[in-house]
């Protein structure tokens, strides 16, 4: 328990006081804001400070930060160092001047940012690799609360054969479309506050039955083998699980490759690039540049919150194990990896992870709590899915210069968006494999966009005159450059080198990353220098 305290200790602490230095370092002032200097009425619209930083929380809140700690939380109580530390001084640094920047530049949406603060060549790349991660974003955040809903709420079996299947989806599938084409303060602004009083409910819920319940938590100093509630083969060995065991049965751990494993594992809570396609849209909503701390760094603060909360929760399941009401965790010698498994009508049977968080949220909150904790998760994908969608027509909508004044002209640029996801979506639900394909690329390609973020920030630093404070975004650039490397490097969907080649290749490339970066952003601000000595001298 102690462990946990001290990450909530560093992620609050720490949020205000890093929070506050980045909020020096940009210098916000009063100037006018693209909600009032461009207000159209459909995308530019003022919105009170409240309602911009709920409409942003829930718009990075998806499964990330749920489905992501009930894993990575196998890796022990580092994970709840490794969250805060991360969320810290990567994940709310890089949506504060992501978001700060964009403001600054007229609501620009991330293309334009990305080209803006590079070149074109990596504007290209990233403008094809981002609109493949959104329509990737919509298809798993239709699938996911589709899935919670059908199992955990309505309790079937979620198969691609049960007809009530596909009409939970395509009842998300249509409030997608309708929130992707009607004005932001029509659908998203009035629906939100709604969502948002759920998810604080589910959330704070959580957090107070930790600690009411005096749920078992794991302290980082102590011993990583636990024993449960009720004997041995109830409890996990998260230091065997972090290394490369020994279990018995041939079970294996992860080969003590926290680093890369563990960070594309747990991404959104501590840093997510899809965030930067969300907070460029509330750049556009935002009254004053001075609110951006608050609607920026602290939601994304308040996502690691959000983050800790599951982690410690799951974890006090496993440790519970399964005959207390929690979960225990078995390997599968067919697929030769861990699952959680339960009582589901008095035996034991494997339960995926969206299944853990109606155990979890049950037992802390009793079955009406509970049931309104598992709405809240529902929520959480959908409010981050509607706004993936309508970030990927603004970035279509801005890259080739469409007019999008009219009902009628937002819905013939959607349909074609809405079909693909709708491919994607059913592929993935009949091929007995597909999700767990499309959830692996969707969780690397959701890091790796962070690195053209990340290098843009680092080049505007150098023209503005902050080449001093360049390290801020270089510390996460650098890290999620080799993570993201070297896990693509050695998984099967990758390139599936063996680690020390994979470790090897990830050098490489990072050098190379901030070689380009630094080399970028010394270059204009030299051409800004030369620029401004023309302008003296003429």
């Amino acid at each position: 328990m102690a462990t946990f305290i001290i990450g909530l200790v560093i992620l609050i602490g720490g949020g205000a006081l890093y929070g506050h230095f980045c909020e020096r370092v940009f210098e916000p002032d009063d100037r006018e804001t693209p909600a009032y200097a461009k207000q159209d009425g459909v995308d530019y619209v003022p919105m009170a400070t409240w309602r911009n930083a709920l409409i942003n929380l829930l718009n990075i809140a998806g499964t990330g930060p749920i489905l992501g700690p009930i894993q990575g939380i196998l890796f022990g109580p580092v994970a709840f160092l490794a969250i805060p530390i991360g969320n810290v001084i990567g994940g709310s640094m890089h949506d504060y001047f992501a978001g700060m920047i964009c403001t600054r530049e007229g609501g620009m949406q991330m293309p334009q940012f990305v080209e803006k603060y590079t070149n074109r060549g990596i504007y290209y790349l990233y403008d094809v690799f981002i609109c493949i991660l959104l329509l990737l974003v919509g298809a798993v955040f239709i699938y996911t609360p589709g899935d919670i809903f059908n199992t955990q709420i309505l309790g079937r079996s979620g198969a691609p054969s049960d007809p009530v299947t596909w009409v939970i989806y395509t009842v998300i599938f249509v409030y997608y479309l309708i929130a992707t084409v009607f004005p932001i303060d029509k659908i998203i602004g009035r629906i939100y506050p709604i969502f948002g009083a759920i998810l604080l409910i589910s959330a704070v819920g959580i957090f107070v039955a930790i600690f009411a319940k005096g749920y078992p938590l794991t302290d980082i100093w102590a011993s990583w083998n636990t024993v449960g509630a009720n004997g041995a083969n109830s409890g996990f060995n998260y230091g065997a699980y972090f290394g490369a065991g020994p279990f018995a049965d041939g079970a294996k751990g992860i080969g003590g490759h926290f680093l890369p494993i563990f960070f594309v594992t747990v991404a959104c809570g501590i840093l997510s690039g899809f965030h930067t396609t969300q907070t460029a849209l509330v750049s556009r909503t935002i009254k004053s540049e001075r609110k951006g701390r608050f609607v920026f760094y602290d939601m994304m603060v308040t996502e690691g919150f959000i983050a800790m909360c599951w982690a410690a929760g799951t974890m006090a399941m496993i440790n519970l194990g399964a005959k207390a009401g929690g979960v225990t965790m078995l390997f599968d010698q067919t697929t030769k990896a861990w699952t959680f498994n339960a009582l589901v009508n008095g035996k034991m049977a494997a339960v995926s992870a969206t299944s853990v968080v109606g155990i979890l949220c049950k037992n802390a909150l009793g079955p009406v709590g509970g049931m309104i904790s598992i709405i809240g998760v529902i929520v959480l994908p959908i409010t981050s899915g509607d706004t993936a969608l309508r970030s990927l027509r603004l970035t279509l909508t801005d890259t080739f210069h469409l007019k999008q004044e009219k009902n009628s002209q937002r819905l013939l640029l959607a349909a074609p968006i809405f079909a693909l996801v709708y491919v994607i979506l059913v592929w993935a639900k009949l091929d007995a494999n597909g999700f767990n394909i499309l959830w692996r690329y969707f969780a690397w390609s959701n890091q790796m966009i962070s690195l053209f973020a990340l290098a843009g920030i680092t080049i505007y630093m150098f023209e503005n005159n902050k080449a001093r404070f360049a390290w801020m975004p270089m510390i996460a650039g650098t890290f999620y450059s080799f993570v993201t490397c070297a896990f693509i490097a050695h998984a099967q969907i990758g390139l599936n080198l063996p680690w020390v080649a994979a470790y090897t290749v990830a050098l490489v490339w990072t050098v190379f990353y901030d070689g380009i970066t630094i080399h970028g952003g010394v270059k204009r601000a030299k051409a800004i220098s030369s620029s401004g000595a023309d302008t003296v001298a003429a």
